[in-house]
């Protein structure tokens, strides 16, 4: 797909969500715009890069966000309506274990990197045997927040951020509460595929060129945080049989660390049976594998469910 008449480059790169930044580009309700991003450790990492990488990272020129573009006419308590049109990863991307980051981070103190390789025409990446179904989308998606403070843009806020949610995707449309007098919308954080949960603490990260339509929206009150609709899954590519899914379960009065068992039950499972080690495996349940609360009522113990979908091994 070819650029719109609007474009954000791979200057206009920020790391705090703020309305005191010059925004890059002025647009009206109905425009489009496409963006270039660079990956989530903000060109530190390539693809030669090994682990000795992760222990110079520069965590704090990390997820950079690209914008800010400004929205004519949104005011705070109106909603900005971010369809997605398109997404273009690169040749390559990058998952690793970072110490002190990730689910089980006190299980995994050393740094490791995977660099994959990208097959954006039959749509996977491969990972030994198995391979792992491209579903690009925009980690961080966001709006500056309704006052003067510099937020980080690693955690999420209630105007957006780094939501790291999988089904914003092509044909997803994100609705986000304005904050402030423009919306100040910026994106970024590529990934190429990523598991819900994220577990390691990284996707499959890239890259990306991201095609948006964006919409102001009045008079609605009940988005106070991003909301989202998806395409029906008919029509998202697969290209991997579907052979069900194997999951584990964790059982805590805990919800984090039910999640934590979970992780660790399932990467357990992926040492055992699939000839993995513990951090290919702990990496593979970040991008492929699915965190799932399955009972909350059940007081005092809940369940989560970590499953991941056995066609990746055929």
């Amino acid at each position: 797909m070819a650029w719109s008449n609007f474009h954000v480059g791979k200057d206009c790169g920020h790391v705090k969500w703020s309305r005191n930044i010059t925004p890059k580009l002025t647009v009206s309700s109905g425009q489009t715009v496409t963006f270039d991003a660079i990956d989530s450790s903000n060109g530190q990492l390539t693809p030669e890069s090994d682990a000795s990488a992760i222990k110079t990272l520069d965590l704090g020129i990390a997820n950079p966000v690209f914008g800010p573009i400004l929205v004519q006419d949104a005011q705070p308590g109106d909603v900005l309506k971010v369809e997605i049109l398109n997404l273009e990863v690169a040749d390559w991307g990058w998952s690793a274990i970072i110490p002190g980051f990730g689910l089980l981070a006190d299980e995994y103190p050393e740094p490791e990197i995977k660099i994959w390789s990208l097959d954006r025409e039959k749509g996977y990446a491969q990972f030994k045997d198995m391979r792992i179904p491209l579903r690009p989308f925009l980690g961080c998606m966001g709006l500056a927040p309704g006052n003067d403070d510099e937020l980080s843009t690693v955690p999420p806020t209630h105007h957006g951020g780094n939501m790291d949610c999988r089904e914003l995707s092509v044909g997803s449309t994100v609705y986000m509460p304005v904050q402030t007098a423009g919306a100040f919308f910026s994106c970024g954080d590529g990934h190429a595929a990523q598991g819900h949960g994220e577990v390691c603490g990284t996707a499959i990260e890239t890259p990306i060129r991201a095609t948006l339509r964006f919409e102001l929206c009045k008079n609605q009150p009940w988005v106070t945080t991003p909301q989202y609709q998806t395409p029906p899954r008919a029509q998202i590519p697969n290209p991997l049989p579907d052979l069900g899914s194997y999951g584990a379960l964790g059982v805590s009065p805990d919800l984090f660390e039910a999640a934590k068992s979970a992780t660790r039950n399932l990467v357990q499972w992926l040492v055992s049976t699939k000839n993995l080690t513990r951090s290919e495996a702990y990496i593979l349940a970040s991008v492929a594998g699915d965190l799932q609360i399955v009972e909350i009522v059940n007081v005092p113990n809940y369940e989560v469910a970590m499953s991941i979908p056995l066609g990746i091994f055929s």
